[in-house]
């Protein structure tokens, strides 16, 4: 199986939130940005592998500030890590000002798990960080993932490797 970058994967997605967006705050509805997440998140993991894929977990998401109606935001999502069948991806979420001027609003972290046409997952190409964000988000995705096995009751703490030091004295 080929390697690939991460900018191989990436997918840009622009929305303009319109009135049926938003909470009677006039603000646009959390649900709403998931759903856009998820859909930029999907096409990214598909571009990384070449398969059906499907959403496994949402393991981060960060409201920072409120988006208004009217905003025009762009969702950049990119493959952080490929795992033997499952894939991080990061999504970075920019609203435009009426000056023009973009300011990171949120950010999410979702996990994909590549599938065969029969519902089973399948192997996923080795992904390859170039950028130093790619970098410090491909070394990231590894204790990102041993904490939601361990706090999924999936993962002894002993054998988190990347985690250990938070949950064991060396001896």
């Amino acid at each position: 199986m080929i390697s690939k970058t991460a900018k191989e994967s990436l997918t840009i997605q622009t929305q303009i939130v319109m009135p049926n967006d938003t909470n009677p705050m006039g603000n646009l509805f959390g649900g709403q940005l998931l759903l856009w997440m998820d859909l930029v998140a999907s096409v990214s993991a598909k571009r990384h592998c070449g398969s059906i894929t499907v959403t496994a977990s949402v393991n981060n998401v960060s409201f920072n500030v409120p988006i208004e109606r009217a905003s025009i935001l762009t969702l950049q999502a990119k493959v952080s890590r490929a795992f033997k069948t499952s894939m991080e991806i990061f999504i970075d979420v920019w609203v435009e000002s009426y000056s023009g001027a973009k300011v990171k609003c949120n950010e999410a972290i979702y996990t994909f798990v590549a599938m065969d046409m029969n519902g089973k997952a399948i192997a996923v190409p080795e992904l390859i960080p170039e950028t130093e964000e790619e970098k410090s988000r491909y070394d990231g995705a590894l204790r990102r993932k041993q904490l939601s096995l361990i706090l999924a009751g999936k993962l002894n703490p002993s054998e988190a490797t990347e985690l250990r030091a938070l949950f064991f004295k060396d001896e």
